[in-house]
């Protein structure tokens, strides 16, 4: 885990770089800990089966410090995913969609649509959520930046979705599209534990195994 603002050294060409960025007033001023952050990295280290790396920000709920924390993620330090938690609600501090689009070059509407469908079947407030997706472009790189609830529950059941008492999935989670939208904006070939959640790729786009 890193917090630097350097380059993250990608290990081999299919090492995931990924920013993860927990939103939050009182966690940044230190009136509680921070439960975004280690959610975000726990989940990664249980679903991914492939190398990865990330580099983590804990910033206050204003726009333009999470503007600056996703940009420098991309742009400096080099991550082909960045996630956030935090700041999605309607409350006058919730600025995280804002700041996020704020620094898009395209939008992804889908993950949000998703993500909100699988809250709906917990809670009617989901449609107060206001998660977004984007992809930022710079001239050499592009990476995908996703909002995620605030709560380490909801984070883990929108990454992964549902799924019954006998292992179906009921709901699919945004995660099992990442790995591939990763691909076709040309980042590393990344991996997960099925049990976890199953990646979908085409059968042009998957990788054949090592002889």
């Amino acid at each position: 885990m890193s917090t630097s603002a350097q380059p993250l050294a990608r290990r081999h060409p299919d090492d995931l770089l990924v920013g993860l960025v927990s939103i939050s007033d009182r966690a940044s001023s230190g009136v509680y800990q921070d439960e975004g952050l280690p959610a975000l990295r726990d989940w990664l280290g249980t679903a991914l089966s492939s190398s990865w790396q990330a580099s983590e920000r804990l910033v206050p709920d204003d726009a333009a410090a999470i503007s600056a924390a996703l940009i420098e993620l991309v742009d400096v330090v080099g991550c082909d995913l960045v996630l956030t938690t935090g700041g999605t609600g309607p409350a006058r501090r919730d600025v995280t969609p804002e700041a996020t689009l704020a620094v898009a070059t395209k939008e992804m509407p889908g993950f949000g649509e998703q993500m909100r469908q699988v809250s709906l079947k917990f809670v009617p407030t989901a449609i107060l959520s206001r998660q977004v997706a984007v992809i930022r472009e710079t001239a050499d790189h592009a990476a995908l930046i996703i909002n995620l609830p605030g709560q380490p529950k909801a984070i883990r059941e929108t990454l992964e979705g549902l799924r019954d008492a006998s292992g179906g999935v009921v709901v699919q989670g945004v995660f099992a599209a990442v790995p591939y939208c990763i691909d076709l904006i040309g980042g590393p070939y990344s991996e997960t534990h099925e049990s976890v959640v199953k990646v979908f790729r085409p059968k042009s786009a998957l990788r054949k195994p090592a002889a």
